[in-house]
């Protein structure tokens, strides 16, 4: 197979790329699941202890964007071709225009700006490609690199569900963001 040349690729910005899951993209999905205190933040809870089975399958069912299941996964990279990490597009109401990203960073490349630049190039993607008007989501409170970057990305925080998430013992707020693509387009100096 020749080189690819990316020059002109929209999947990516001067320092990541995104790109569908690979077969061996598994043991990336498997290791990370180790790391709790971050799966706490994403899935709110303590999963089951992890498996080389469920890793492998979970890779298996989202590596073909046909077969998306409600969320279209990449793999995100950076510059020198290593997986950092994954981020998908999930909730799509194409009828209210609406939707939400999903994002983990490997812990090793966490505060690199990788997850903010994976984001934004979603955030292109579903409002000028996919005509959707709004970005919702929402951050287990606590986590301040999350909210930072829904921040940095221009997301107004739109509001609070007070102890909805029972998680480590207690229960926890979930902080609300939303973005319109109006916003976006200001926030980012787009035409």
């Amino acid at each position: 197979m020749r080189e690819i040349d990316y020059s002109q690729y929209f999947w990516q910005d001067d320092k990541i790329r995104l790109r569908a899951l690979r077969e061996e993209d598994w043991e990336d999905h498997y290791y990370n699941r180790f790391d709790t205190p971050a799966r706490r933040l994403l899935e709110c809870a303590v999963e089951l202890p992890p498996t080389q089975v469920e890793a492998k399958s979970f890779t298996e069912n989202f590596s073909d964007f046909s077969l998306a299941k409600g969320r279209i996964m990449f793999t995100i990279e950076n510059m020198d071709g290593e997986n950092v990490g994954g981020v998908n597009l999930n909730s799509i109401d194409e009828r209210n225009g609406t939707f939400s990203i999903g994002i983990q960073i490997d812990r090793d490349h966490r505060g690199k700006g990788y997850g903010t630049r994976a984001v934004r190039i979603l955030l292109k993607y579903a409002f000028f490609e996919r005509r959707l008007n709004k970005f919702n989501d929402y951050v287990l409170e606590g986590n301040e690199p999350s909210a930072a970057m829904m921040r940095k990305l221009g997301c107004v925080q739109e509001g609070v569900r007070r102890q909805v998430i029972y998680t480590d013992g207690k229960y926890q707020d979930l902080i609300l963001f939303g973005l319109t693509k109006d916003e976006f387009i200001d926030k980012e100096g787009l035409v």
